[in-house]
């Protein structure tokens, strides 16, 4: 009879920033009971994702294994932990343990796809315990860029495990628990067999700095500007949301909160007693009755969406408001690699209506979430593991963590998505692959990243696309000529004629000299009309579009 072992599966987060999913569980192999911790998003974008609204971690293998799930706990209410809760609930039905924050937020997502609230329930943080079949789970605070971050001390009989989720070392975060060493070393001092820690911000040298330092610099700014200020900075980032706010407030300004993300983080601080003395707001319907050098906006999009209240600015009007020559933006916030275009994009709009644009190139008006290099070191201090797994990360992230832990002298082993540890031994071994991957939320739909769908819809932007109609009688000759409509093609082609009619003229020819085996079979047929059209377009446009054909037989 194999022996039970204690295990750590990541679905997602692990070799990616964003999506995240960790598996524990202990018990007899492949009979473990399992608990789930984070379950995230991230976000698409038009070049890989076209149309896409929201990637969400494959997780296929927790499904089949429903049954052995006791629980999901979110750490933290950043949309890659805790974005995929509802989308996933019919699935994987589990009861979803989060702090009050964090269980106000998930409770909203709940509601608003129909899935009962009373699934989450609000745990209070260490020393309250969750007993979930062989583990017993408690929220450990932790500093981060949103209020009531955990990481979770994880108890089984192979020893204690710590899930850091996302933190930063910040005796001063001006919303929300400080960093508390004291606690930790507490906690730990009986013994700690695996960190499972936040890697992000590895590759920075300095010590992290504390919230409480960009105060001064926004005050500053805002007190020096003459026209309108508007900022931006992560809708979520609660405690940067007061500070920009306070700013506004002591330079005699009314403020404005633009985008329904931002209203709800302050909403569900201020009901959750995170959040008491929030600075005054108007509505926007007020605003434009106030003089625009008595106002401060705050508004979503610091990463450059599309549709987010800075975007709308940046085109035009933005709920009877707009920006001006002489007005001041502000990006308190940084820009996460692979949004630069969008914000860019911003910057060059309001540049063109004579906006004075601040981004965080200096380094004054943001700081970071995570923990730096040397933040990272002093936690292996203060826990003293046995073994460090690097989790959330690129997997250059988990590598250079993994050789820091190592320079500490702690085994460590970099654990990609589908890589299942045991780590009930004295070191981390692998004991399974798992096959993951994405899922995409296409409208109201999931649909899987190999399903073609999204290749397809690549293809189509790409290429241009062809719909080619051909009619045969009961005998199976043709019935007029065959007919064609394109999509994202240019009309005239190399020869100047219409493509139209080229292609037309091309297919008619062919469907004329087709012998009558080809005529009677659909799929032969099929081939030979989307050949004859990618060819013609390769000739006329240097294009091979994508072709859908119609073939109706008269019976």
């Amino acid at each position: 009879m194999s022996s039970e072992r204690l295990i750590y599966l990541p679905l997602g987060g692990a070799g990616e920033i964003g999506m995240n999913a960790y598996i524990y569980g202990y018990g007899k192999p492949d009979q473990e009971r399992l608990i789930l911790v984070d379950l995230g998003v991230t976000f698409p974008d038009m070049d890989g994702t076209p149309g896409v609204d929201l990637i969400l971690p494959d997780i296929s293998w927790l499904k089949e294994r429903a049954d052995r799930l006791e629980g999901i706990f979110i750490t933290h209410a950043h949309e890659d932990h805790v974005g995929a809760v509802a989308h996933f609930y019919d699935a994987l039905g589990a009861p979803i343990y989060a702090r009050a924050f964090t269980a106000n937020i998930a409770r909203r997502k709940m509601g608003e796809h129909g899935h009962p609230e009373d699934a989450v329930r609000t745990v209070s943080p260490w020393p309250e315990t969750v007993k979930v079949g062989a583990l017993t789970v408690s929220f450990l605070p932790i500093s981060h860029s949103i209020p009531e971050s955990g990481a979770l001390v994880i108890d089984s009989p192979a020893g204690r495990v710590i899930h850091s989720g996302d933190f930063k070392l910040d005796p001063t975060p001006v919303v929300g628990e400080p960093f508390n060493p004291e606690l930790w070393e507490e906690v730990c001092k009986t013994g700690v067999r695996a960190l499972i820690c936040d890697s992000t911000n590895v590759f920075s040298p300095n010590p992290g700095r504390s919230e409480i330092e960009v105060g001064p610099e926004i005050e500053k700014l805002v007190a020096d500007a003459s026209g309108m200020v508007v900022a931006t900075t992560f809708a979520s980032n609660v405690a940067r949301l007061k500070t920009l706010a306070e700013a506004g407030e002591r330079a005699g300004r009314s403020i404005v909160l633009l985008g329904r993300a931002m209203r709800r983080m302050i909403e569900a601080a201020v009901e959750t007693g995170v959040l008491a003395d929030f600075p005054k707001v108007v509505s926007a319907e007020d605003a434009r009755e106030i003089p625009r050098e008595n106002l401060m906006l705050l508004v979503t999009g610091s990463q450059g969406e599309r549709r987010a209240a800075s975007a709308q600015l940046a085109r035009g009007k933005y709920q009877g408001l707009e920006m001006k020559e002489g007005d001041l933006f502000l990006f308190s916030s940084k820009t996460i690699p692979g949004n630069e275009r969008g914000v860019i994009r911003i910057i060059n709009q309001f540049s063109e209506m004579g906006v004075d644009v601040v981004d965080d190139s200096s380094g004054r008006y943001h700081v970071s979430g995570h923990a730096n290099r040397p933040d990272l070191q002093r936690m292996h201090t203060v826990v003293k593991p046995q073994m460090l797994i690097p989790m959330h990360g690129e997997h250059r992230h988990l590598r250079e963590h993994a050789k820091l832990a190592e320079a500490g002298g702690i085994q460590s082993v970099v654990s990609v998505n589908g890589m299942m540890l045991d780590l009930t031994g004295n070191a981390p071994k692998v004991a399974d692959y798992i096959e993951t991957g994405r899922t995409y939320l296409d409208g109201s739909i999931q649909v899987g990243a190999l399903d073609g769908v999204v290749r397809d819809r690549i293809r189509m932007a790409l290429n241009g696309h062809v719909t080619v109609t051909v009619i045969l009688d009961e005998d199976d000759e043709p019935l007029g000529e065959p007919w064609c409509e394109i999509k994202g093609l240019a009309e005239t082609g190399s020869s100047t004629a219409s493509l139209v009619e080229i292609l037309e003229e091309d297919l008619n020819q062919f469907m004329m000299r087709a012998g009558a085996k080809t005529l009677r079979d659909d799929d032969d047929l099929e081939e030979a009309l989307r050949r004859i059209v990618r060819q013609t377009c390769q000739s006329e446009l240097g294009k091979r579009p994508e072709v859908t054909t119609v073939i109706s037989r008269m019976r």
